[in-house]
């Protein structure tokens, strides 16, 4: 039985956030349960209307459900778009009867007016992990799936200042077409640790990560907040975070790691970013 669970965060300025502590940091911003057997848990940001959820099929057939109290929509893609990438098993998702065999750290984009999707695991002791990102549409593009291979890969950063990462752009205009979702997947090589570093700011964009790929018993110190008040969340394997438009997103582990991002907002402009210099950081 699919069991749906569902989360609204409420948008909130740094003026607000100033006055967090730890535990309201937390409760407002991270998301630390995604993956549950034969479960999909989501949750509904107001920063853009952004869904970020996670679907684990074990032994059975997942349906994505609308959500009435959220969407008042007949099906979960009718205004929507939604990107999604396996962090799990081999699985399969399902677009209005056609199938898509999804590996791991493979993505699907699925555009609006889908209306049956399904998601399933391959083997059963080892489940696929569906890791997805949702926001609202105006145009309905082709389902797509990409692979690391047909990613836009970018390589960055230097083992010297412990930054040296790859950045497969998986979800992107460049790749496939979008209405605004863009999504993508940075791995750090070993003996790096330091994501988006220099930080920056898109006050025209807001942003999930999602971290994984942490062995055991190590974590990430996500850094967010305003640049010259930045504050940190502690993050575990297969947790999520929002980034608001206003707060950079930056972060550094206790080992090397891989993260996923996702974007939504005024433009599709991956470079958009107000970049800030490490010296100016507080």
């Amino acid at each position: 039985m699919n069991t749906v669970t569902f989360e609204s965060r409420y948008a909130i300025g740094p003026n607000e956030a100033k006055a967090l502590d730890t535990s309201g940091l937390r409760e407002n911003f991270q998301i630390e349960n995604l993956f549950r057997p034969n479960a999909s848990h989501f949750v509904y940001s107001h920063y853009d209307r952004y869904i970020t959820g996670g679907l684990m099929p074990v032994g059975e057939k997942l349906k994505l459900e609308t959500i009435d109290e959220l969407l008042k929509e007949p099906y979960f893609l009718s205004r929507r778009e939604i990107g999604i990438i396996n962090v799990g098993g081999t699985g399969q998702v399902e677009v209005d009867g056609e199938i898509f065999d999804i590996d791991f750290k493979e993505a699907l984009y699925i555009g609006k007016g889908a209306k049956a999707v399904f998601f399933s695991s391959k083997d059963s002791s080892k489940p696929a992990k569906f890791y997805v990102n949702s926001t609202p549409a105006h145009q309905s593009y082709p389902t797509k799936r990409v692979t690391k291979a047909e990613a836009n890969q970018i390589e960055l950063g230097a083992v010297e200042t412990a930054n040296h990462r790859i950045i497969n752009q998986m979800l992107l205009h460049t790749v496939i077409q979008t209405c605004q979702l863009q999504m993508g997947m940075t791995e750090l090589k070993t003996g790096s640790v330091w994501n988006t570093m220099p930080a920056h700011t898109h006050d025209r964009r807001m942003e999930v990560y999602f971290y994984f790929d942490l062995p055991e018993g190590q974590a990430v110190s996500h850094f967010m907040g305003e640049p010259q008040e930045t504050r940190h969340v502690w993050m575990h394997n297969e947790q999520a975070i929002i980034s608001p438009p206003w707060s950079i997103h930056s972060g550094a582990g206790t080992s090397n790691y891989t993260f996923i991002w996702g974007m939504a907002g005024e433009n599709m402009d991956y470079d958009d970013m107000d970049k800030r210099p490490i010296t100016d950081l507080r």
